[in-house]
């Protein structure tokens, strides 16, 4: 695990991006970071409510943590300087 890149304990639902977000911090930077519902249901399954996704997220916090560490360690961030699973 990177110490420089830490995660808030914050997530939410966007309705607009379908996506369950969460910020990282990444040397005093913050990162925005989403997990797609299309990501959570290719991945779990199924679909659902807004808290079905934040559920799914929750439970597997650490490993979506992990990838998301990952991604902005090799600073791959989308058009919007996102960091998406």
């Amino acid at each position: 695990m990177n110490q420089a890149i830490q995660f808030s304990d914050r997530e939410e639902w966007d309705p607009i991006r379908k996506a369950v977000t969460c910020t990282a911090l990444d040397h005093g930077f913050l990162i925005n970071c989403r997990i797609l519902a299309e990501s959570l249901e290719l991945r779990f399954g199924s679909s659902g409510a807004p808290e079905h996704y934040l559920s799914l997220f929750r439970l597997h916090r650490w490993d979506f943590e992990e990838e998301l560490e990952a991604l902005i360690a090799d600073r791959e961030f989308d058009a919007d300087g996102w960091v998406t699973v």
